[in-house]
């Protein structure tokens, strides 16, 4: 350990933007943590940002000068996400909040779950932590749980074409970016266990498909439809259905609702003051993560699952 510094709680890995939400966070928490960038530009651009010194030369660099700490937040780009989470697992951290989707397909967590042993690794969909889906959540326990939903993952092609996105990560962009509502319509309404589902078309950088469609049953009994076009206009989107009430997410923050008896679409009153200072469910994902016990969050299991049904959705070889 460099002469003259205490070890840390915590690590946050990565200097971008989701590190400095993550970073906004824990200072607001009064955390001890020390942040591990990589490249020397970004670390620049963080600590101008944040006032929070950045340790540069990347994880590997940092096991061997620093005190490893128990836990940790990796949020790098989505192509490096496996790699430096098997070499924190690998130095003796135990709990991980790893951002979103953990790797670039099913095969590279495995990997991850194999290096982890008996740590834990969370998957950091912050979606599940809005203010929008906490209070969703509370009205589908009251309604006796979820009859059926439908869900939108259409992507703009125009907003995902910039040279700044790596091509590995683009050619993977269902499982790096449209899996955030997947995520959240399988976590109001359950895992898929009877389902089919196609995909046509191909985008220069997406060969694999632009158009997406499926139907099935979920574990808890529910059915559910979904549908995407990335060569139409169109957005994300999600509506979940119970005996008494439709809740419709456009966008994901928000909650409106059509009762039982009405065609009224009524706005629903929502404490989302938190996700209105933080960037929306990192807060309150991040406090779950540093208190331990989460029941809301992915588990790393739990997204393996996943990642399988995202590649056939996608379909990815």
């Amino acid at each position: 350990m460099t002469p003259g510094r205490t070890a840390a709680d915590l690590w946050l890995v990565g200097a971008g933007p989701m590190a400095r939400a993550y970073a906004t966070v824990l200072d607001s928490l009064g955390v001890a943590y020390q942040v591990v960038g990589r490249g020397k530009s970004s670390s620049k651009v963080f600590e101008e940002d944040t006032g929070r010194s950045v340790l540069t030369g990347g994880v590997r660099l940092a096991i061997t000068t620093d005190v490893v700490p128990d836990r940790a937040i990796v949020a790098v780009g989505v192509n490096h996400l496996a790699e430096v989470a098997g070499e924190l697992l690998d130095s003796g951290v135990t709990r991980l909040l790893l951002e979103k989707p953990g790797g670039l397909g099913s095969e590279e967590l495995v990997g991850i779950r194999d290096r982890a042993s008996s740590a834990e690794v969370t998957i950091a969909y912050n979606r599940r932590h809005y203010a929008s889906t906490s209070t969703a959540r509370q009205m589908i326990a009251e309604d006796g749980g979820v009859s059926s939903f439908f869900f939108e993952v259409t992507e703009w092609p125009h907003a995902t074409e910039p040279k700044q996105v790596d091509p590995l990560v683009r050619q993977r962009w269902f499982l790096a970016q449209s899996s955030h509502v997947v995520d959240l319509a399988f976590h109001l309404g359950g895992r898929p266990i009877d389902w089919a589902c196609w995909h046509r078309g191909s985008l220069p950088w997406h060969p694999e498909s632009s158009r997406f469609a499926g139907a099935g049953v979920t574990e808890a009994g529910a059915t559910f439809g979904f549908h995407g076009d990335w060569d139409a206009p169109g957005r994300w989107g999600l509506e979940v259905m119970t005996q008494r009430r439709r809740m419709i997410f456009r966008p994901l923050e928000t909650l409106q609702v059509t009762s039982t008896g009405s065609l009224d679409v009524v706005g629903t009153p929502i404490d989302d003051e938190i996700d209105r200072v933080f960037k929306p469910g990192v807060h309150e994902q991040t406090r779950a993560f540093l208190l331990g016990g989460d029941t809301v969050s992915c588990s790393l299991d739990e997204q393996i699952e996943n990642m399988l049904v995202y590649e056939q959705i996608a379909g990815y070889k």
